[in-house]
């Protein structure tokens, strides 16, 4: 069974930073798609960042949102089974509950589509204030 659990987030301010995490149990696929997926109060799910992963490699490709590219960083701990979120400069419309997301296969098609992702975890809670 797969298990998706994320931690790392919490209040800061504008301009902080904050690394989010997301420990994978379970058995996904040997070429699998991860990432990150977030939601504000009254908003729909958007995705953030994803990764590819497979038995050969953890490092990519990787796809961002318009709206963080350049100020998140989307990486795999293979020896640790876990996904990292690095957010620097935060914004407050950054602030939303963030999911770690997987799917099997790669990531090119709609890669930041929710519709794509069969697992997710429960949520972290991210909030920036000005």
């Amino acid at each position: 069974q797969v298990r998706l659990v994320e931690s790392g987030g919490g209040p800061t301010q504008a301009g902080g930073s904050l690394r989010l995490s997301c420990k994978v149990s379970g058995y996904i696929d040997s070429n699998t798609c991860m990432g990150w997926f977030r939601q504000a109060p009254g908003k729909e799910r958007e995705g953030v960042a994803v990764i590819y992963t497979s038995i050969y490699t953890s490092g990519g490709p990787t796809f961002y949102a318009d709206s963080v590219r350049g100020r998140s960083t989307v990486s795999v701990d293979t020896t640790k089974d876990t996904l990292l979120l690095q957010m620097n400069n935060l914004k407050p419309e950054d602030t939303a509950m963030y999911f770690c997301v997987g799917r099997s296969g790669r990531c090119n098609v709609d890669p930041l589509s929710p519709r794509k992702y069969a697992y997710w975890g429960q949520g972290t809670q991210v909030t920036v204030s000005s």
